[in-house]
């Protein structure tokens, strides 16, 4: 019997060195030299900034640098092509959004497929937006102000920075859900349309906590609502839409960090779990937080199903605003 225990140790220990040896001999040291993340945006933006504080992190838990390559344009199409262009080998990455998700149906021919062409690695941050007014403005809850929409349809302004935006979408779902009739303006920038709410040529502003941060902190303006489907860490006072009285409203924005489709399982779960260790220290936490983004990893299927999920329900939003594909 002792015999037969020892045979069947010897078993499970042969199975595991094959399946070892059965790996690439890089993928079993991977990385071996810089990992670069492309990013679909400017330097300097919050997804920049975001990106890089979690690169510097994730290089010292990887032992390479994790370099970030940014690469602008409409519906991150050149970003998802370089991605794209490159080995499947884990050493090119690709920041993926919200705002990849938007794409998919704002584009009439997109060249990428964001579910087929790219692998899950892992979600890294959430951070919603910021309903916000004047704060001289007498609309002190949601509630006050599609009161005053219902009662006077037009009258009132919500602006938005560009037409297909996570913002502008997100002002056309409060529109729908909430039955009101309100006027969208859209601006080129965000300080532009915060000019606009201070100048009252807008009543209420539909941008990210760090865009409006300054405005709360000097007094100039105050947030009403918040669009996440929880209350935000940052703003724990101010209420949901959902709680202002728009059930079903839920909009909240987020980074991931996806690899071109065929990178190894292997590879895909060692960045997985290095993603999830930076995410996890207080420090990155922190700071992340002084930006509006809520630190948030996660297994890879989890950021891919809300991908699918965010596709679907941006594709209703554009079809029932109307918004001409680009």
């Amino acid at each position: 019997m002792k015999q037969a225990n020892q045979f069947q140790v010897f078993l499970c220990i042969l199975a595991a060195a094959f399946a070892f040896a059965a790996t690439p001999a890089w993928a079993q040291t991977y990385p071996t030299r810089p990992v670069r993340v492309i990013l679909p945006f400017a330097a300097g933006g919050i997804a920049d900034i975001t990106t890089r504080v979690v690169a510097e992190r994730l290089g010292d838990r990887l032992g390479q640098r994790v370099i970030v390559d940014n690469q602008p344009g409409a519906g991150g199409i050149a970003a998802a092509r370089s991605v794209l262009a490159s080995p499947a080998d884990g050493y090119t990455l690709a920041l993926v959004t919200n705002g990849t998700a938007i794409s998919v149906p704002l584009f009439k021919t997109l060249p990428f497929d964001p579910v087929r062409d790219f692998v899950p690695i892992s979600a890294l941050g959430n951070f919603d937006l910021a309903m916000t007014v004047n704060a001289a403005s007498p609309y002190h809850t949601l509630g006050d102000f599609l009161k005053e929409a219902k009662a006077s349809p037009g009258k009132l302004n919500v602006g938005t920075i560009s037409v297909g935006s996570t913002q502008n979408l997100a002002a056309e779902l409060l529109r729908s859900l909430s039955g009101e009739s309100f006027t969208l303006i859209t601006y080129r920038t965000a300080p532009e349309a915060v000019i606009a709410l201070l100048r009252n040529d807008i009543q209420l502003l539909v941008e990210y906590y760090a865009t409006v941060k300054s405005g709360l902190e000097d007094g100039k303006l105050r947030v009403i609502a918040t669009s996440g489907d929880m209350r935000s860490q940052m703003l724990p006072k101010v209420p949901t839409v959902a709680q202002a009285g728009v059930p079903g409203y839920a909009v909240t924005s987020w980074h991931a960090l996806f690899a071109p489709a065929g990178t190894p399982p292997d590879v895909v779960a060692k960045l997985n779990q290095a993603v999830r260790d930076v995410m996890a220290q207080p420090n990155v936490k922190a700071r992340l937080l002084e930006l509006g983004i809520e630190a948030q990893a996660g297994p890879p299927d989890e950021i891919a199903d809300r991908l699918k999920a965010e596709i679907a329900k941006w594709a209703k939003v554009i079809d029932d605003a109307k918004i001409p594909k680009l």
